[in-house]
């Protein structure tokens, strides 16, 4: 029952964060710079304290009590999180949010799993997943297997953004401006930004293993309470404050940037603009955007913080982007083999979920 509920979590998690840059569509007349940042302090700033302050009692004096360095760690990996966030929004811009989130959280994915199993079989420590444990158990090649099931789904996406680009082009030298709706889909920019994404998106799983010693408190409080009803399903929620500090810091400097070069200040007060929807809809973006995070806690203290829960997060956060990106139309006018494609890639995502769930289940 266990797995069920952490599977259940992990996918209203996903959902989210598949979803969130959905309502930034409905913004008009704003620079990119100015609706991501206005979305951002939702999701950095105002939304993550209210939810521990409504879900963990005197969290403020967990965070005072901690030693400096976790905080100092874990804000710094909310710092590297923060770019790998900002260049997912410019990645999602460039490439849709289809092949976008599918080419960044596949890497994510990668690198979230494997990077801190392999840092614990050189400084082991007691209940966390190492690259051994993984190799060297029935379970642990289960959910190796599932995820390279996941890299070869990821690979067919990027393969269809390829195809995608390349009918684009030569619908455009035949009908120029014919693909007018996709005049920001720009493959190699995209592309970059996105591995950049990738790389460093997977630092906010490092912050959540730097921060544990914080919920690991949270986690205590809450059992000395409520004793002999298992673990405390919130205790992350005290982590997310600080790792999303780090990521506020990022985006804010970088938006604060834009908008001088760009001279983009004005946005947030053109009446010329509907700015109350112009708001609202990017509060509900930055909402949707943290709501991953709240459920992705919910989910990792029934499967743990270790590598199966970060594939099975990120997996589902790729199958609901793609989900978005075909009900947006972001593949109108590609040919049968391309969306064929691309389908098969998310029919595989789907496979090395189930994959991952089984060695989950095996696991515990």
């Amino acid at each position: 029952m266990q797995v069920i509920l952490g599977v259940i979590f992990h996918f209203i998690g996903g959902f989210a964060s598949g979803s969130f840059y959905m309502p930034f569509k409905k913004v008009k007349g704003w620079a990119w710079e100015s609706y991501w940042i206005i979305g951002g302090l939702f999701s950095w700033l105002i939304v993550p304290p209210l939810a521990a302050y409504l879900t963990i009692p005197n969290f403020t004096d967990i965070i005072k009590q901690t030693d400096g360095s976790t905080i100092l760690y874990t804000y710094i990996f909310g710092l590297l999180w923060g770019i790998g966030g900002l260049t997912y929004g410019l990645g999602v811009r460039y490439l849709g949010v289809s092949l976008g989130s599918s080419i960044i959280l596949g890497l994510c994915m990668v690198f979230g799993a494997l990077i801190p199993s392999v840092y614990y079989n050189i400084f082991p420590k007691e209940g966390k997943d190492t690259i051994s444990m993984l190799a060297g158990s029935h379970w642990g090649l289960i959910v190796l297997a599932g995820l390279v099931i996941c890299i070869i789904g990821i690979i067919l996406c990027g393969k269809a953004g390829t195809m995608k680009e390349r009918e684009y082009q030569v619908s455009e030298k035949a009908n120029p401006g014919s693909n007018q709706l996709n005049y920001e889909y720009k493959f190699a920019l995209g592309l970059f930004v996105s591995i950049v994404s990738g790389i460093l998106s997977a630092c906010f799983n490092f912050g959540l293993e730097a921060g544990k010693p914080m919920a690991d408190v949270a986690n205590k409080i809450w059992k000395a309470v409520h004793p002999g009803q298992g673990e405390f399903l919130f205790g992350n929620n005290v982590i997310f404050v600080v790792v999303l500090w780090g990521g506020l810091t990022t985006n804010f400097i970088w938006c604060m940037i834009l908008n001088a070069r760009n001279k983009t200040f004005g946005d947030y007060t053109n009446k010329k603009t509907p700015l109350i929807s112009n708001y609202l809809f990017a509060a509900l973006a930055g909402t949707t955007w943290f709501l991953q995070f709240f459920f992705y806690g919910m989910g990792a203290s029934k499967l743990g913080n270790g590598a199966s829960s970060w594939i099975l997060h990120m997996s589902f956060i790729i199958l609901v982007a793609n989900m978005w990106g075909f009900v947006s139309k972001e593949w109108k006018g590609v040919s049968k083999k391309t969306r064929y494609t691309v389908i098969a890639g998310v029919f595989i995502i789907i496979l090395s979920v189930l994959i991952v769930g089984y060695g989950n289940y095996l696991k515990n």
